[in-house]
């Protein structure tokens, strides 16, 4: 049993060794591909759908964006005048927002009303404003002191999308902070939660206990990217309506409810499309200013928003996992793939089987991007679907040549089967009876004659039986027979024909027993058939040569406990049980097939028994 079990292992064993380099090499074609950054558009696609397709979050009241948009540019011109800012922050401040963000460059005057301006600056001390620090720098408003400015430059990928959000970074000698952080740290800073550095990771930022994941030049499916300063990956705020919106002329006619603005994160920006202050992303769903676009107010709306969100409610934050752990995912799955095609047979059961863990890939991907954390899916994708489909393919390449080369196996053992039990029978016997006898020379010609006949007529039947792909088992003399029948009818046939034969032991045969019973042997196989018969052939045409003597013949095929017994009994001299030829090694490999077993052995008195058993079995 356990040489049975090991067999079976080194068996299987050899069945995935077939595919495993393959595999294998198709897993590390797709790790580098992602290693040299050919996956990566395709992942920052895969992100934005994930991101765009997430259920829709409620408006995040906390944060009031006021647009000038265009109607206020007619009434006010671009760029908008000092005088107009002025009069806006003052009338703001006295709906008391918690933090001013004032998402304007503002370098240089604009007539008219600078000195109104300068004084709002003064009077408005909860304002922050912008400045550009990258990669030219365009400075502050110049009467505004530095923890009062933030920068507002943003990190593009590759593509012209932005996916992160740029919070701080070193400039000559100096450390800047971005809008969104001054804006997050004054909102935060008024319930006595501060900015603070990492514990995990000191180069990163922290508020309380909720630690920023920095974005490094390979998270996700980012490869080197610029990640200098510190940065984070930008977790948009799902749905149509993020946030509340009021023009500047509403802020002049007072048709808003105050209580929108009272304690809130006021950020004040373009929202007219003349102004060109606009940010592609898909990630989230845009009618205004266009598919595929956001104002630059809203980024840093949103910016804001998800840092707030992430220390007050817990929102998550997007993280990535590390390169081993994001590798090692894609090689599970590159081993799922390879599973699918060692183990599934069928195309359509291999396509349905790719396709259903495609869609519980897919599936678990955008549930942990509803978690917080981004995971490698179009890598694990293609190696699931090229393992799985690709050696599938190979493995039934594979299959349908070992299938081949069995199937030309089987045809030589047929052949030398019926010419082993045929033609060279009649050649045992002439040699046979050349050696006990000189034959006289006509007598010599013809039997060899009878022999290049017989040896014809094998050729003939086997070649009929390979074109009309019929089932049938070659008897010599002509004799065909349709293995179609039951078996017990072809025994009796076999029997007959194989009695009729010019062996000289048949010749004192005087008592002949055979009963074959009518038992179900439907779930045989054609070949189990044909090796039924050889067998029986073999056994009767042992008896005709070497059963000396012989007067008694008893063959019989029963089912008995269990067991189908197929049984040839003879009273003559026998031959040596221990000499094993060619038709005991047919006989062994039988039984093998068939789990059951062999014997042949010499009964107590006189006579051999030759017996072939093998158990009841609804299915083969």
């Amino acid at each position: 049993m356990v040489i049975k079990n090991w067999q079976r292992i080194k068996a299987e064993i050899a069945n995935w060794r077939v595919g495993t380099l393959p595999g294998i090499a198709m897993i590390i074609i797709i790790i580098l591909a992602r290693i040299t950054g050919s996956l990566q558009y395709l992942e920052w696609q895969a992100l934005d759908s994930f991101l765009r397709l997430r259920p829709s979050e409620p408006i995040d009241e906390r944060i009031v964006i006021i647009g000038i948009d265009e109607t206020d540019i007619k009434s006010a011109g671009y760029p908008i005048g000092d005088k107009y800012l002025a009069e806006l922050l003052i009338k703001l401040k006295t709906y008391e927002p918690r933090v001013i963000g004032l998402d304007i460059i503002r370098d240089i005057a604009v007539a008219p009303g600078y000195p109104e301006l300068v004084a709002a600056f003064q009077s408005v001390k909860n304002l922050i404003a912008i400045e550009k620090a990258l990669p030219e720098r365009i400075a502050p408003p110049p009467t505004l002191p530095p923890e009062q400015v933030g920068f507002a430059d943003v990190m593009l990928d590759a593509d012209n999308r932005l996916r992160r959000s740029l919070l701080s970074t070193p400039i000559n000698n100096d450390y800047k902070l971005s809008l969104s952080i001054r804006l997050a740290a004054a909102y935060l800073a008024n319930e006595d939660i501060t900015l603070e550095n990492g514990i995990k990771n000191p180069e990163a930022m922290r508020f309380g206990d909720t630690e920023l994941p920095q974005f490094l030049a390979n998270s996700g499916g980012y490869v080197g990217a610029d990640a200098g300063g510190v940065q984070v990956l930008i977790n948009y705020r799902s749905g149509q309506a993020r946030f509340r919106t009021l023009s500047l002329n509403d802020i002049k006619t007072g048709k808003f409810n105050p209580n929108w603005l009272r304690n809130r994160i006021v950020i004040i920006g373009m929202t007219a499309i003349s102004a060109k202050d606009i940010i592609n992303t898909s990630a989230i769903p845009s009618e205004n200013p266009g598919s595929g676009q956001v104002y630059g107010v809203e980024i840093q709306a949103h910016a804001v928003s998800q840092i707030i969100s992430a220390v007050k409610e817990k929102r998550p934050l997007l993280q990535t996992w590390t390169d081993a752990w994001e590798y090692l995912w894609i090689f599970v799955w590159g081993m799922i793939g390879m599973g699918f095609g060692r183990l599934i047979h069928s195309p359509l059961k291999n396509i349905l089987s790719i396709s259903v863990a495609s869609i519980g890939l897919i599936g678990v991907s955008y549930l942990s991007i509803l978690w917080g954390w981004w995971i490698p899916v179009v890598p694990a994708l293609f190696i699931l679907v090229l393992n799985g489909v690709g050696l599938a393919a190979f493995y039934q390449y594979d299959r349908n040549l070992k299938s081949q080369i069995k199937e030309h196996q089987l045809i030589i053992e047929r052949a030398f089967d019926t010419i082993h039990n045929g033609p060279l029978q009649t050649l045992s016997q002439l040699m046979r009876n050349a050696r006990e006898s000189d034959l006289p020379s006509n007598q010599l010609v013809s039997e060899l004659e009878h022999l290049n006949q017989e040896l014809r007529a094998v050729y003939e039947s086997m070649k009929r039986e390979t074109l009309t792909q019929r089932e049938i088992l070659y008897l010599g003399q002509g004799i065909e027979i349709d293995l179609q029948v039951p078996i017990h009818e072809l025994l009796y046939e076999v029997y007959n024909k194989t009695l009729e034969r010019d062996f000289p032991c048949f010749k004192t045969l005087k008592v002949k027993v055979p009963s074959f019973e009518p038992i179900d042997l439907q779930h045989l196989t054609i070949e189990q058939k044909r090796g039924l018969c050889r067998f029986l052939e073999e056994a009767l045409c042992n008896v005709g040569k070497h059963a000396k003597g012989v007067t008694r013949l008893k063959v019989t095929c029963t089912c008995e406990e269990g067991w189908y017994t197929l049984r040839i009994t003879d009273n003559g001299q026998g031959v040596d049980s221990l000499l094993e030829g060619r038709g005991t090694q047919l006989s062994r490999n039988l039984a093998r097939k068939l789990k059951g077993k062999f014997t042949r052995a010499p009964l107590p008195i006189r006579g051999t028994v030759c017996e072939l058993t093998w158990p009841v079995s609804k299915r083969r």
